[in-house]
């Protein structure tokens, strides 16, 4: 299980520091993409710095248990939440949310299992 979590962690943990880093530059297709599930632009540095705890969170999970364990908690709410916000909206562009959604989930699941 551990090994699953290895490697779920650390692709979950690149794809959230690029989309952190892309949040953080103000990336054109992002912010697009947030005006139009109605996020502030005010909001758009906090979401970024979310999402790099989140990332920072499932690597020091590898040795420490329970920040892995928090951090994938908390990625599949921020990311369960992104999925309300386009499903609200009705934005058919909801499966790169979900595949993210799905890995935090997984990530969860593996860590807890091999804790």
């Amino acid at each position: 299980m551990f090994i699953g979590y290895v490697i779920v962690a650390a692709l979950l943990a690149l794809a959230c520091a690029a989309s952190a880093f892309m949040t953080f530059t103000r990336n054109p297709q992002v912010v697009s993409s947030m005006t139009k599930v109605g996020v502030p632009g005010s909001w758009l540095p906090w979401l970024a710095t979310a999402k790099t705890a989140g990332a920072l969170g499932l690597l020091a999970g590898l040795v420490v248990a329970p920040l892995g364990i928090a951090a994938a908690v908390g990625l599949v709410l921020y990311f369960a939440g992104a999925l309300i916000s386009h499903l609200r909206v009705k934005d058919n562009a909801v499966a790169p949310v979900a595949v993210l959604a799905m890995l935090a989930a997984a990530a969860l699941v593996l860590r807890m299992a091999s804790a």
